[in-house]
């Protein structure tokens, strides 16, 4: 009971660290390209993770994982953080939250398509009914004009879902802050190169909300929000701990709101919510 309590306390830490990326990303993207702000994350991150790797004295993951490493990387590591800066370029954080509702569901598929699962008839009338709620959303909400980041936005969930999905896998054999490090430290030479390559022509220009917002994402949403997030998957139940990740679109709104002043419509609280209950419908019929 202890070790379930600690797992879902562990999980809940790192949702509601992951509930503050968006909003820190549209900060930094307010300094920064997108390109180089998804490079030098990266960077600090694998720095920081290899760090840990060598104090701590791990042993080099098999062979047989660097594929799997590669594709949490390409996912989590280099996908997720690009896409949403790229999106933020176009719509609001408080908008792009409305999409980190269907990042369960996208997880849940991805565990299917690669564990092989049969879900009930049911979980897949949840999935097509959360997806009409964000698509309807979208088009009922300017859509024209936010199509891009929108489109970014689901590419972004796709893409993080695999990633999250390889990551549980991986996890069982590797440990979880493990393969979150493993794989930053494989992305790291062409992170490091692509971040050499996007430099800012000028440092003078750049504010102290953006440098704040690059600290954020680097340390707290690519390296330690993992740490507590698969932890409490490990010992709490990847199946159990994982339904914690419905509570990010409201952390995220709340975030967004209180600390960059966005406005938040009650038409995008209530759809965040259905898209939620969708989720949770889907999940508990997996």
């Amino acid at each position: 009971m202890q070790r379930t309590t600690d797992g879902w306390g562990s999980g809940l830490l790192g949702v509601v660290i992951f509930s503050g990326s968006l909003p820190a990303t549209r900060v930094a993207v307010g300094g920064f390209t997108p390109l180089f702000l998804t490079s030098a994350r990266a960077v600090i991150a694998a720095l920081l993770g290899a760090a840990l790797l060598v104090v701590l004295r791990q042993a080099r993951p098999e062979r047989g994982d660097l594929v799997p490493l590669a594709v949490v990387a390409l996912g989590v590591v280099i996908g997720f953080p690009l896409l949403t800066a790229l999106a933020l370029q176009h719509i609001t954080s408080a908008r792009s939250i409305v999409f980190i509702g269907l990042l369960p569901l996208a997880t849940a598929i991805f565990g299917v398509v690669r564990g092989g699962e049969r879900p009930k008839p049911a979980f897949w009338l949840f999935s097509v009914g959360g997806a009409a709620l964000v698509v309807g959303f979208a088009l009922a909400n300017n859509g024209r004009a936010s199509l891009a980041g929108d489109l970014l936005m689901v590419a972004a969930i796709l893409v993080c879902g695999l990633g999250y999905a390889e990551g549980a896998r991986l996890a069982r054999q590797l440990g979880g802050w493990q393969v979150i490090s493993w794989a930053l430290v494989l992305a790291l030479p062409l992170m490091a190169a692509l971040a050499l390559a996007t430099l800012p022509d000028g440092w003078s220009g750049i504010g102290s909300p953006a440098w704040l917002g690059l600290a954020y994402v680097s340390v707290f949403s690519m390296l330690v929000g993992f740490v507590f997030w698969y932890r409490g998957l490990a010992i709490g139940g990847i199946a159990g701990v994982g339904q914690l990740q419905l509570l990010q679109p409201f952390f995220g709104l709340a975030l967004a709101g209180l600390l960059l002043g966005e406005p938040v419509a009650w038409t995008m609280i209530a759809v965040t919510g259905l898209v939620v209950l969708c989720v949770a419908g889907a999940r508990r019929f997996a």
